[in-house]
């Protein structure tokens, strides 16, 4: 596999992100419920900063930042692309988007199981999101990156 490419999503791609988001094992079993009816929509797209990481044209991941407030909303990876660093590539690429947009402070309300990950990219806990069921029927770890000045 090649070196990843980041670039801008289009809304022409909102499909295949809602694809990719849908196969992942990460939200198989209990964990389904919080996919269930979700989809990356062209609207989306278009008003919220979202990048996708492709080599060859074949998607690999992608993510979505949202201005205000700041939170990275959404971070996916392609199960074939797990463990290759390209999730740390992504954050990397975040930290420089919302640098480049005046953002110090980006929040993410995480997967349980993608906890430790958040903590390696340099992310701080700041608390616990309660469940709200029916679709979320978990607690959930919030964290914040502090973006960098230089």
């Amino acid at each position: 596999m090649g070196q990843p490419e980041i670039l801008r999503a289009t809304p022409a791609q909102s499909g295949a992100l809602t694809a990719l988001m849908h196969a992942s094992s990460a939200y198989q079993g209990d964990y389904a419920s919080i996919l269930d009816g979700y989809v990356v929509t062209p609207g989306y797209v278009e008003t919220h900063p979202t990048f996708t990481a492709t080599t060859g044209g074949e998607l690999l991941g992608f993510y979505a930042l949202l201005e205000d407030p700041p939170e990275l909303d959404i971070l996916f990876v392609a199960d074939a692309a797990q463990g290759l660093g390209l999730g740390a590539r992504l954050v990397g690429h975040m930290l420089g988007e919302a640098r480049a947009r005046g953002i110090t402070r980006v929040r993410v309300v995480s997967h349980p199981p993608a906890l430790p990950f958040y903590l390696r990219m340099g992310a701080r806990r700041t608390g616990t999101i309660p469940p709200n069921p029916p679709k979320v029927r978990w607690e959930r770890p919030e964290l914040r990156f502090d973006v960098p000045t230089g």
